[in-house]
């Protein structure tokens, strides 16, 4: 079964999902919280902590990383560039 397109995420989108997994991962390394203290301060689960040191996450949506990376204390932010040409934009 396909999935339809609106559902596979962008390259854009899996980049940022990425960086603030990274970012999530590297906070979790240098925090010397147990997973279950690191979730406490996360709002969030055990396993999904795990999940996270574990580089899982690919079925963690953009909002949820942004909201667990401000939780731990991250300034996550969004920067947006104007392609050169307005065709840019289309490939």
């Amino acid at each position: 079964m396909n999935q339809p397109l609106s559902s596979i995420p962008a390259p854009d989108e899996i980049a940022m999902r990425d960086a603030l997994a990274s970012a999530l991962g590297d906070w979790l390394a240098g925090a010397r919280l147990t997973q279950t203290a690191a979730a406490t301060v996360l709002g969030t689960t055990q396993a999904r902590v795990s999940e996270i040191k574990h580089g899982k996450t690919s079925h963690f949506s953009l909002d949820l990383l942004v909201r667990l990376a401000a939780r731990a204390g991250l300034q996550p932010r969004l920067s947006l560039t104007v392609p050169a040409t307005p065709g840019d934009a289309a490939r």
